[in-house]
């Protein structure tokens, strides 16, 4: 049975964000949320870039930018989660900003639902420092990520997170049985390889590269 979402609507103590990275897999939430629906969001594309935090190492993360409302479009993860739990959300995206969003903005997956009358949020990171030093993506971050749209849009949807997101010419570096990422998720063997297809013709490498 879909969950009725006219239940949310106008209540002061939910909001809602949208996921276009590791939010959208559920394995990685760290708060007890309400609610997550699968949506999209226009007005923003969505890129690899470096940190503007100091980290143990230089990796990026995923950043979602303003662009072309007309014909940008991303698909993801919409989470409704209880207000008392947004300041433990912003220490987990820290690097990102959180930026308020139309509703117009958004729109369900399934057609059936209209959005509730709540605040509706997403992460965007701050720009890095020029100069630093070479960044790379972590392999169990982006397994974290594809994992996540597997579940929610297949392999279709992994497909189009590779194919929609920008700077995908940045090393990848192969953590998976150390995993680096915090969040790092327990891969089932068809996930795996399913996986390691989508990502075949990118940049993998076994370590971090000199600057």
């Amino acid at each position: 049975m879909p969950y009725d979402l006219t239940h949310l609507d106008a209540r002061e103590d939910v909001v809602a964000y949208f996921g276009y990275g590791s939010l959208v897999n559920a394995h990685t939430h760290r708060t007890h949320v309400v609610h997550c629906e699968k949506a999209h969001l226009t007005g923003f594309g969505r890129r690899w870039q470096q940190r503007s935090d100091s980290a143990r190492h230089p990796v990026s993360f995923l950043s979602a930018y303003h662009a072309d409302m007309a014909i940008d479009e991303l698909s993801g993860l919409l989470i409704f989660d209880h207000v008392h739990n947004l300041p433990a959300v912003d220490a987990r995206e820290h690097g990102y900003d959180r930026v308020r969003l139309d509703r117009s903005q958004l729109r369900l997956d399934r057609e059936d639902a209209g959005l509730p009358d709540v605040a509706y949020y997403v992460y965007v990171a701050r720009p890095p420092d020029d100069g630093g030093p070479r960044h790379h993506i972590l392999q169990s971050y982006l397994d974290a990520v594809l994992q996540g749209y597997l579940h929610q849009y297949g392999e279709h949807g992994a497909r189009r997170f590779v194919e929609s997101t920008a700077a995908f010419d940045t090393p990848i570096v192969r953590d998976r049985a150390s995993p680096l990422y915090p969040r790092a998720v327990k891969l089932a063997p068809d996930e795996v390889d399913l996986i390691d297809t989508v990502t075949a013709g990118l940049n993998h490498v076994d370590g971090f590269l000199a600057q």
